[in-house]
Parts: C-alpha cells; sequence; structure tokens
C-alpha cells in the first residue's frame, strides 16, 4: 500500500534562480502538438543544485510527481496549474511560479486545434538557454528531449483557457 504525504517540502523563491517558459510545436502522428516547457537557469545564488532542488520543491507542493506518471490536468480539474492563452501569449500560473511567453503562430494553432499543451517543467537546469536569446532548433531538442531533461520533470497535460468564455 502506498501513502500520499501532504506535508509540503521547505521551499525558498530564491534558490529557484531564473525560471524560463518557452513554447513549440512539434508533428505527432494526429498533427502538431503544442508543447512547454520551464526550466531554470541554475543561477540562483546558492548554486545549481539548490535550483534543482528548489523546483523540485516546488512541483512537488503542487501536486506534480517529478519523474513520474504523466498528470492528465483534464483529469483533475483542482489542478493549481493553469494555463492562459490569449491575445497571443501564453501564461503559466501556479502558485510560487507564474510566468508567460509569446509562442509561435503555430503553436497557437496547435494549441487552439487540441485544447490543451503538453507541459514539461523540469528540475534540470539549461543556463545556455537565456531569455531573449534565440535558441537554435537542434539545441532545444537536444535539451527537451534528452533522457536527463524528461526524467527530472512533472509532465503534465495542461488544458488551454482563454478569457472568451
Amino acid at each position: 500500500m502506498t501513502s500520499t504525504s501532504s506535508q509540503t517540502r521547505p521551499f525558498n523563491a530564491a534558490d529557484l534562480g531564473t525560471l524560463v517558459v518557452m513554447a513549440w510545436s512539434g508533428e505527432a502522428p494526429d498533427g502538431d502538438m503544442p508543447y512547454l516547457l520551464a526550466y531554470t537557469l541554475g543561477d540562483a545564488a546558492a548554486g545549481p543544485e539548490a535550483s534543482t532542488a528548489a523546483v523540485e520543491a516546488l512541483l512537488e507542493n503542487n501536486g506534480l510527481p517529478v519523474g513520474g506518471d504523466l498528470v492528465d490536468g483534464n483529469a483533475r480539474p483542482s489542478l493549481p496549474v493553469s494555463l492562459l492563452v490569449e491575445s497571443g501569449t501564453a501564461v503559466v500560473n501556479m502558485p510560487g511560479f507564474n510566468a508567460q511567453c509569446t509562442p509561435p503562430p503555430e503553436w497557437l494553432e496547435a494549441v487552439a486545434e487540441r485544447g490543451f499543451a503538453y507541459f514539461v517543467f523540469t528540475t534540470r537546469p539549461w543556463p545556455e538557454a537565456q531569455p531573449g536569446k534565440p535558441v537554435e532548433p537542434e539545441a532545444l531538442a537536444a535539451f527537451a528531449g534528452a533522457d536527463e531533461t524528461l526524467n527530472a520533470a512533472a509532465h503534465v497535460v495542461l488544458p488551454a483557457r482563454s478569457l472568451r468564455g
């Protein structure tokens, strides 16, 4: 028998460092899939290890298992993570984390068609991919598709909401 702990892990927001969210779409058998990737640059004053531990605590405290099963936000309306897509912007909100990005048009089309995005929030730092600097598609594919990234992440099907009812 397994039990779920309702105890929250100690969490220091300063240890997160800089958090980044980026959006892209990729080919899937049934059409384009909209992806969101959240990660830390690992630039906290206490170092990348502190950033990794802080992201892990943030995720676990919000019911998102790191390296665990896919969380289906459609089946869990009480999930404290949300995605708002409005006026060409994607906004991810959860207690302790709010971020927005401007996705490419093909991502917006894919999320409008599917009604959700596949959200990967990894504890693995990616200091090379800084806000405002372009990321080559090959570098994104190498980082986002690496076992070290995926196994150190929470995976969520995140329903897309808009301000229009």
